[in-house]
């Protein structure tokens, strides 16, 4: 809790220098039938003291994932922090109120989105990535807006296994500009291929898949990704940077702009946000990407410097020629996301995602044992799977929550074919005493 130290004569030097005595005078603009008259029903003043234990016990009323085991999912995930992720990214240099982009004054700043943009090449195996969107749905979205200013086409179709929130940034970006979002069905744990193959024609501007997708399943991307290519369109995917430390680059089967939710890279869960969205593409793209995006040149010395070298928005060249009016990167959380990478290494990262992948499998095959439990689809998964049970998915998250177990996603609001089903997310947090905790609690409902 900061401490702000204004004294009645900072106040009134502030009223002064914009041109008021008074607070009264500061909002006399604002009618007087809409000005509340009498005493605000407040309770007596408390002291910082007081203060904080009020705050710290209504706190305590929030179920959290410090006082319960996590399997929850679903695009945010309990993966772990280093401290030292946060005690660097709270260096004052770097905790400002907006972020500074001018080379002069801003080398390291400039330096850190840069290196933030390497890895994130080096992950999904694209040529360029930008400084950063504001979450893995809305770079998806900005990726189908860049698909349809690039094709000149108007029909953007989405896999139903596609995170369902990213879907519907989609489908409002899109909204206004007239732009077709057409949904394909799902087949079982990933997209029906026979209706892509049916929809797609030329005047498809993107196939958007996710992978592994919102159930956690693999995608048949080869086969995803030929059918595009033969429509002329481009393909667009939203990866688990986590995952892409031991599956396969999306630049190795065809993809055109990968994005992705980045909250998993040193960033917590925070109850859904600020996050931070990644978006990567082929170089031919350079010129038509979101956002900005920093490079590395050198000054009239010859010395290394960084700079912005691309930003397509609005606020910077003439607005018809703009390809997005996203006005910031998330600065900070992907500095989060960089140092997290950096600390992890090229050995840290895979170790993650293999004991995600492993503890996940462990969990999934104590399910299965269980009566009235399993594993609703027999595919290979990476972190995260669907549990189907013969008892009320309400009931089973409700005693699970009361021995302190956030127990998935139920699956209901996504698909009422899934309604007896939840989702079940498991990171390198977990441990085999958690999960086997976790099962007795599933057995004692039998």
């Amino acid at each position: 809790m900061p401490f702000i130290p204004n004294s009645d004569q900072d106040r009134h030097d502030m009223l002064k220098a914009i041109g008021v005595e008074t607070f009264s005078d500061l909002i006399r603009m604002i009618p007087d039938d809409a000005l509340f008259e009498g005493e605000l029903d407040l309770p007596e003043p408390l002291n910082e003291l007081e203060v904080r234990r009020t705050l710290d016990a209504l706190s305590r009323e929030n179920e959290n994932c410090d006082d319960h085991i996590c399997f929850l999912g679903g695009g945010a995930y309990d993966h772990y922090v280093p401290a030292a992720v946060k005690h660097i990214i709270q260096r004052s240099e770097f905790y400002t109120a907006y972020t500074p982009y001018q080379p002069e004054v801003s080398q390291g700043t400039l330096q850190s989105i840069y290196e933030y943009q390497t890895m994130i090449c080096e992950l999904t195996g694209m040529d360029v990535a930008n400084a950063s969107m504001y979450d893995g749905g809305s770079a998806l979205a900005e990726a189908a807006l860049l698909a349809c200013a690039t094709t000149r086409r108007n029909t953007i179709l989405v896999s139903a296994t596609v995170n369902p929130n990213y879907v519907e940034i989609i489908k409002t970006y899109c909204h206004g500009r007239g732009i077709n979002v057409v949904t394909l069905p799902r087949d079982n744990h990933a997209v029906f291929l026979q209706t892509l193959e049916k929809q797609i024609n030329d005047r498809t501007a993107a196939v958007i898949f996710q992978h592994p997708n919102y159930l956690g399943y693999f995608e048949p991307v080869e086969e995803i990704a030929r059918l595009t290519k033969e429509s002329g369109a481009l393909l667009i995917s939203s990866n688990d940077p986590i995952s892409l430390t031991v599956l396969r680059p999306p630049a190795d089967y065809g993809v055109d702009i990968a994005t992705g939710e980045g909250q998993a890279l040193g960033n917590p869960l925070s109850y859904g946000g600020p996050y931070l969205g990644i978006f990567a593409s082929d170089k031919k793209f350079v010129r038509k990407i979101p956002g900005r995006i920093v490079g590395k040149t050198v000054d009239k010395n010859g010395q290394p410097g960084f700079v912005l070298t691309l930003q397509t928005r609005e606020q910077h060249i003439r607005r018809e020629k703009a390809t997005s009016n996203i006005c910031t990167n998330q600065g900070l959380n992907a500095l989060a996301a960089t140092v997290y990478m950096a600390l992890m290494g090229k050995q840290g990262l895979p170790e993650v995602a293999t004991q995600c992948l492993q503890k996940s499998h462990y969990l999934a095959g104590e399910i299965s044992k269980l009566d009235g439990f399993g594993i609703k689809f027999d595919a290979p998964f990476f972190k995260e799977f669907v549990v189907q049970t013969s008892h009320p998915v309400d009931k089973v998250m409700q005693v699970c929550r009361e021995n302190k177990v956030f127990a998935g996603i139920p699956l209901k609001n996504y698909d009422d074919n899934l309604s007896d089903c939840f989702l079940c997310a498991v990171t390198e947090k977990r441990t085999k005493k958690e999960m086997d905790a976790f099962i007795n609690i599933l057995r004692e409902l039998l």
